[in-house]
């Protein structure tokens, strides 16, 4: 076989991948910033160029700015929790303590549960007065508390929704990561004398930095595109405050048939990822050993 035989059967191995590739992901960006230069066409008025109107017009927002702080606030609070909860549920699970395999299916199951049901099992949970939340706080001596209706708590009760979902999904990986550990790397550091928290610390995370940095990524991406609990829960209230960017974006493009602005915002999110994905790569890929 030739070398020219060679790359051509490469190349057409991979065109349909990449065919779907740029369909589906790279088209899409091209034609979003397109047409975040132009005017939402209305009627028989087609669309016109209209340059940085649509990212002046996004400065100036304050309902942009405010889904931007919750979501940069949403994200600071759920992705070190989900995270520092799976590597403790897998470490846990991956010892030898009794009844495992059901430990295992119970820390999994939030993640195979519809997001939408999942939100309907949390509304019930902070339902005012009748709610299971409510019914232990009474129990307690507090005063009612309208979680999902209060400012101060709103986002904090989604954030916990989060949580809860993402954190078994996320132990999956570093249980696998856990498991394919030789074993000989316990047994000469316990020769060594070492402590189980300095194995850890020296060893088991240095190792698992490879899975860190592919969840890491997965919970920045999933912390900016929540929409499902919100429209469920609180519909971005009460007074926005649990209004983040893709909610908003959805908002703009579905409900006010501004397709432009949408648009505006939605090259904004792209760009905010990007930035978060370039800096995760390249503060923890010099940290990442690869076995």
């Amino acid at each position: 076989m030739t070398r020219t035989t060679q790359w051509l059967y490469a190349w057409l191995l991979l065109l349909p991948s990449m065919a779907l590739l740029v369909l589906f992901t790279h088209y899409p960006v091209i034609a979003n910033l397109w047409h975040s230069f132009l005017s939402t066409p209305k009627g028989s008025r087609p669309a016109v160029w209209v340059g940085t109107d649509n990212y002046a017009q996004l400065a100036e927002d304050p309902i942009f700015w405010q889904a931007l702080s919750n979501n940069l606030w949403y994200a600071l609070g759920t992705i070190p929790v989900s995270i520092a909860l799976a590597l403790l549920m897998a470490a846990w699970v991956h010892g030898k303590v009794a009844g495992r395999g059901f430990l295992r299916l119970a820390y999994f199951t939030p993640t195979v549960l519809p997001m939408i049901a999942v939100a309907n099992i949390w509304l019930f949970f902070y339902t005012p007065e009748y709610g299971l939340l409510e019914q232990v706080t009474k129990g307690m001596g507090f005063a009612s508390h309208n979680w999902l209706g209060s400012k101060s708590t709103a986002l904090v009760c989604l954030m916990v929704v989060t949580i809860w979902k993402e954190a078994g999904f996320f132990m999956v990986f570093y249980l696998a990561a856990l498991q394919s550990m030789s074993p000989h790397l316990a047994e000469a550091a316990a020769i060594e004398g070492a402590s189980r928290w300095t194995f850890f610390r020296r060893v088991t995370f240095p190792l698992l930095m490879p899975v860190t940095l592919f969840v890491l990524v997965n919970a920045v991406i999933n912390a900016f595109r929540l929409v499902d609990h919100i429209v469920v829960m609180t519909r971005g209230g009460p007074d926005n405050a649990t209004a983040l960017l893709l909610y908003y974006i959805y908002e703009i493009g579905f409900r006010f048939w501004d397709s432009a602005y949408a648009a505006a915002l939605t090259m904004v999110l792209l760009a905010i990822l990007g930035l978060a994905a370039l800096l995760q790569f390249l503060v923890l890929e010099r940290r990442t050993h690869y076995q």
